[in-house]
């Protein structure tokens, strides 16, 4: 479990949230498992929320409150995290608090690197291509998709397969620096031992993901669930023909990628062609 230095308030109002609260704990002289029984929820509950492993609901915002008499200050920091929130589309919230609390997700990309790996730029790009965008409006959703990338700085992060079309690392967005500083990211991410990326080449003639990108995302004692992309919104589901259609996707997709040793390969080639361009 990560000291309290080790979580830095200032990465995302989830992680403010988690500090302030172990903060107040602390003040209160209060351990997690007194906490706990203050509140009526789980250890585990109180733990993910200081960690900043797992959103806070209401009531567990409101019961810590007033069980740690602060008078509110929780509450309105949950209200921040609330205005972060909004900036994402609705259809999309459930399937970001799914991913907070994943242990494992598996991903198939077939157009675009995945928000998790997206950098600053190559985000903003892609944002500043929609209809009506406005800089306020790219300025809100960057910021709440670097959020969503911070499960990858936990100490105990989710293990991230992805899958990505070699046409993702051709197609330029932005501008050619913005490409070569995205797939520079790519190769940095690779290196983490809990991140796995592999390439489906042109060669393989693949057609079985041509229909749209998805995420597989497991969490332990909850059913699998995905993550299905089509233009303009998403859809979850937790039924179980569903997620198995999918799994046999991914795992057909992901037969015909390079390991992912080969994959940096084709990478590396195009982040410096995107240089020398």
């Amino acid at each position: 479990m990560p000291h309290a230095k080790e979580l830095d308030p200032t990465k995302s109002p989830i992680a403010f949230f988690g500090y302030e609260l172990r903060r107040y704990r602390q003040e209160a002289g209060l351990t997690q498992g007194k906490l706990a029984k203050r509140t009526g929820f789980a250890l585990g509950t109180i733990s993910m929320a200081e960690t900043g492993r797992r959103r806070p609901t209401d009531d567990f915002v409101r019961r810590c409150d007033k069980a740690l008499g602060v008078e509110g200050a929780l509450i309105r920091i949950k209200e921040m995290m609330d205005n972060v929130a909004a900036q994402l589309p609705a259809w999309f919230r459930p399937w970001a608090e799914i991913e907070q609390a994943a242990e494992s997700l598996r991903t198939w990309q077939p157009l675009l690197v995945p928000g998790l790996l997206q950098t600053a730029d190559y985000a903003r790009s892609i944002f500043n291509g929609g209809p009506r965008a406005s800089v306020e409006s790219v300025e809100r959703h960057v910021a709440a998709r670097l959020d969503r990338q911070l499960i990858l700085e936990r100490e105990d992060p989710p293990m991230l397969w992805v899958v990505l079309d070699e046409g993702i690392l051709n197609r330029l967005i932005g501008t050619k620096t913005i490409m070569a500083g995205q797939l520079d990211h790519l190769l940095e991410m690779a290196e983490r031992p809990y991140v796995t990326i592999q390439i489906l080449p042109f060669g393989a003639c693949s057609t079985t993901g041509l229909l749209g990108g998805f995420v597989i995302a497991q969490t332990k004692g909850a059913a699998n669930t995905a993550y299905m992309e089509s233009a303009g919104h998403g859809q979850v589901t937790d039924r179980p023909g569903e997620i198995a259609d999918i799994t046999i996707r991914y795992e057909v997709i992901r037969a015909e990628a390079l390991p992912q040793r080969a994959s940096l390969e084709p990478i590396t080639e195009m982040r410096e062609r995107w240089i020398g361009n």
